[in-house]
């Protein structure tokens, strides 16, 4: 090399360094900082049926939007978490339900599809969170849909059937556990409940502060375990959350669960562990349902900077940030318009679901069109698309899927989104993906770029230190 180059080259590197170096050394101390020390607490935080395509896109809204990265983006920007990708395949297929990947993380074993904690030949296996109960941590599950859903039951609990959530509720009662919350009011309350049992005046014997709303939820004592549930099944999307006054001020966002989660466990001499879920990304995903899904990755990201910021004050914390399994694989589609479509997304008033559930069987077409028009960006559809949409419910519904009980022409709406929104999506269910794998604080430093989802049962236990004898 030449002299004249080499120096020239060596400037340029020292410019480059003064320029990230204050970047560099703040994200260097960070990670040193955490490096081989003991997880105290721990917050483990899911994105429900969260491809790839939706962390992307949720990205793109918020850069787009907000003129900045993404929570979960962000801190790979700055270098401050380990990343990996984990295989998430269950007992009885490579294609999991929620179920089964709760439970390879809460029992460190593969089971069936449909079933919890509960091996193939029959042995039941002791959830996680109960593990960190008996080493003396507090411990607790908040998510978007019933407390009792597959993902919060898969690190608490052993069922044979992941739908017996009347059965699952009352084993909640028995679990001691510090903070539950969610929606499921069908499952606790003695009016909905098939047997009649009141399993709300159970876990008030038991010492639980019962809440049913925000304002109960925030200025609910610190020093009592804490049982909210907000809503009849899962609470309501976060686009229409947003639209209306009543819902803002009667269900808490899952940041605002996450953070007294927090409140309430965080001063345990022996620590916390918590799972966080935003359960309704999947049910979007299901739904083919994008302002559903959109704003809900949203909302998990809002959650996911309250658990940062805590961990980076605390510094004994570590945050694992991932999914159980990818689902419809939505993404962005090339054109012309993709840009302005995928924006159009920032004026959406509502969830396909709720102009769905909306739509009468005697609505004639303008009204159909008037209804999308407004509710998804001005986004214009054409008569015989609406005329298309009437004919589902003019015929009782034809669609089927998961939680599409109604029969609604989600598929079909969504297809007629695509010219619109520049989004398609492969399926309406679950895929085999890799799943996106995060975490930050101590412990981190030992993640390996690719992980068996069994693996995470062991290694929750090892960075905290807890020794599985249970």
């Amino acid at each position: 090399m030449k002299r004249r180059s080499f120096f020239k080259q060596g400037a340029l590197a020292t410019l480059g360094g003064m320029l990230t170096s204050s970047f560099d050394l703040r994200a260097n101390t960070i990670l040193e900082e955490n490096r081989g020390k003991k997880a105290k607490n721990i917050i483990f935080m899911v994105s429900d049926g969260m491809s790839v395509g939706t962390l992307v896109m949720a990205d793109i809204y918020i850069r787009r939007k907000f003129d900045r990265p993404s929570n979960w983006m962000g801190l790979y920007e700055t270098n401050l978490v380990q990343r990996g990708l984990m295989d998430m395949a269950s007992a009885s297929s490579i294609v999991t339900d929620s179920a089964a990947a709760s439970s390879s993380w809460g029992g460190g074993v593969r089971v069936n599809n449909g079933s919890l904690n509960i091996s193939p030949d029959g042995k039941e296996n002791l959830p996680i969170l109960q593990k960190f109960k008996k080493a003396g941590k507090k411990v607790g599950c908040v998510t978007t849909v019933p407390i009792t859903h597959a993902t919060p039951a898969g690190f608490s609990v052993w069922s044979e059937r992941r739908n017996d959530m009347e059965g699952i509720a009352l084993k909640y009662t028995e679990l001691g556990f510090d903070v539950m919350m969610g929606g499921g009011n069908k499952v606790f309350n003695p009016s909905l409940r098939e047997d009649g049992k009141d399993v709300y005046a159970i876990l008030q014997q038991k010492g639980y502060t019962v809440v049913r709303n925000r304002a109960d939820m925030q200025k609910a004592s610190l020093k009592k375990p804490l049982f909210g549930v907000f809503a009849d099944v899962a609470l309501p999307y976060t686009v229409d959350h947003m639209q209306d006054e009543v819902l803002k001020a009667e269900i808490p966002t899952l940041a605002e669960m996450t953070a007294k989660a927090i409140d309430v466990m965080k001063n345990h001499p022996q620590g916390f562990v918590i799972q966080v879920e935003a359960g309704k990304v999947d049910w979007a995903a299901h739904g083919n349902d994008l302002g559903g899904l959109i704003y809900d990755q949203v909302a998990f990201d809002d959650a996911v900077k309250v658990a940062i910021d805590f961990a980076k004050k605390d510094g004994n914390t570590l945050v694992v940030l991932t999914s159980d399994h990818g689902n419809a694989n939505p993404g962005l589609i090339y054109g012309k318009q993709c840009n302005g479509n995928f924006d159009r997304i920032q004026d959406f008033k509502h969830s396909n679901d709720w102009i769905l559930q909306n739509i009468k069987p005697t609505d004639g077409i303008a009204k159909v069109k008037e209804s999308v028009y407004n509710n998804c960006g001005k986004m214009s559809i054409t008569d015989d698309q609406a005329r298309e949409l009437l004919t589902y419910y003019a015929q009782a519904g034809q669609e089927d899927g998961i939680y599409n009980y109604n029969h609604l022409p989600y598929k079909l709406f969504s297809e007629i989104q695509k010219a619109h929104t520049s989004v398609g999506w492969i399926s309406m269910d679950h895929s085999s993906d890799f799943v996106e794998l995060a975490m930050f604080g101590p412990g981190s430093e030992k993640l390996r770029p690719f992980m068996r989802n069994t693996d995470m049962h062991k290694f929750l236990l090892d960075v905290a230190e807890v020794e599985d004898k249970f």
